[in-house]
């Protein structure tokens, strides 16, 4: 499937590379990327350009970091996945009331030039008052250290969210983190997520987490869902980076006993 939204893309129309070595301060801030929230756009390994940024080293369908935000509601077979009523029944039995599907992404982490993901958590980013974010991994390869595996810090939930990645107030453009200062992370406990084909992973909206580059031959395609609470009482901010037109509101995951 992902093969035919691939041989869709214009290669040509967009160069947003996806950096996440990078301090996030200052990646991802076009338009394209902030507007991506309901599109199906894809964002360039960094590795994959020249120095000048001027032409891609490799072959385009290879070169590609993910593909994001919106196909779960924008693609009927990432839709059913995404909305599974099992997914929805999880997010239930987890304490959600409302569980919203803000964000999906494929995740492609090319053989040679898979890039680095820097440890985050994902309320830092999918930030809601009080935190509510879920996520759901589901790799589509089998995970190996050497192909650039998930890392997780044991006990990391429990630290709570004390940063977020936001739009910054007019007139200024772009994104920021709040508070600016970086987080250490304690990586030292850290422990790796080598695991199969399909195996589903949850992730807490404070769980530290990353992965490493993937210098093997082999690719580690994966596919990604993050869920918010929709329930009275919680909080999206209008300041997140990923936001909805108005007339495509984030829609809920039925659960089992709905469907």
């Amino acid at each position: 499937k992902i093969n035919n939204i691939v041989s869709t893309l214009d290669f040509k129309k967009h160069k947003s590379i996806f950096n996440p070595k990078k301090d996030e301060q200052v990646r991802n801030t076009d338009d394209y990327f902030l507007t991506s929230g309901r599109e199906i756009r894809y964002f360039w390994e960094a590795k994959a350009w020249d120095e000048n940024k001027e032409n891609l080293i490799y072959p385009p369908e290879v070169s590609i970091n993910k593909i994001g935000h919106g196909l779960h509601d924008l693609d009927p077979d990432f839709e059913k996945v995404s909305y599974d009523p099992r997914v929805g029944q999880i997010c239930r039995d987890l304490g959600m009331d409302i569980p919203l599907a803000v964000q999906s992404m494929y995740i492609f982490k090319q053989p040679h030039i898979g890039g680095e993901v820097i440890p985050h958590q994902d309320g830092a980013f999918l930030y809601t008052d009080p935190q509510t974010c879920i996520g759901f991994w589901w790799p589509l390869d089998k995970c190996t250290k050497s192909n650039g595996c998930l890392w997780a810090v044991p006990g990391s939930h429990r630290l709570g969210v004390h940063r977020r990645f936001r739009r910054r107030d007019e007139p200024y453009q772009g994104t920021e983190f709040v508070p600016f200062e970086p987080v250490e992370w304690d990586l030292s406990q850290a422990v790796p997520l080598e695991i199969s084909q399909g195996t589903l992973v949850i992730i807490h909206s404070a769980s530290v987490h990353y992965s490493d580059e993937n210098k093997s031959e082999l690719q580690r395609h994966a596919y990604s869902i993050h869920v918010v609470d929709g329930k009275d009482g919680v909080t999206y901010p209008t300041d997140n980076w990923l936001q909805r037109p108005v007339e495509y509101p984030f829609r809920s995951i039925p659960n089992e006993s709905s469907s």
